[in-house]
């Protein structure tokens, strides 16, 4: 999924952006670089003062913000962007989709139920159903969507994933 935000074709105009679960903000990062305005929020303190000591040394605008996901409120209609890799938190949907602004963009991609099979992470309540994603953004318009087996960096991981637009 990482491809769709490099991929051209999709022409989403950089303006706001927001990266949850960013981890040390690889994907912020690359936004930043395409001239968004990001802001990069995660849990892990430790994580977020790497991901800002890299940026500096990058001369990279990022915001970087500690917060706990299970508690974050998102400002209304705020963001031209939402990213969410590797992370699932189904009560952030909803925030999620009232902070992207009507024509906004949301990539999300995270592992599905037969991850369980390869290893981490295994906890069902952190993986997705088949088509769930699909289900659960069933409000937006899905410009790209992927499930199934893949292999990335050299590891096997079954993932879904969708690039998708809010409509109304």
């Amino acid at each position: 999924m990482r491809e769709i935000l490099a991929a051209g074709s999709w022409q989403i105009q950089p303006g706001r952006a927001l990266d949850l679960a960013t981890g040390k903000g690889r994907n912020a990062f690359f936004l930043a670089e395409k001239g968004f305005h990001v802001e990069a929020v995660d849990i892990s303190e430790v994580a977020l003062q790497e991901g800002q000591r890299a940026a500096q040394e990058r001369g990279l605008a990022v915001t970087f913000r500690q917060a706990d996901l299970d508690r974050i409120e998102l400002p209304e209609g705020a963001y031209d962007l939402i990213l969410n890799f590797n992370f699932l938190q189904r009560s952030l949907i909803p925030k999620m989709k009232m902070a992207l602004k009507l024509g906004g963009y949301i990539v999300f991609e995270t592992y599905l139920i037969d991850q369980r099979v390869l290893g981490h992470p295994s906890n069902p309540a952190h993986l997705l159903g088949h088509n769930e994603l699909l289900e659960l953004f069933r409000d937006f318009r899905i410009l790209y969507y992927r499930e199934g087996k893949f292999f990335e960096s050299g590891q096997e991981a079954y993932r879904a994933g969708l690039f998708g637009q809010k409509v109304r």
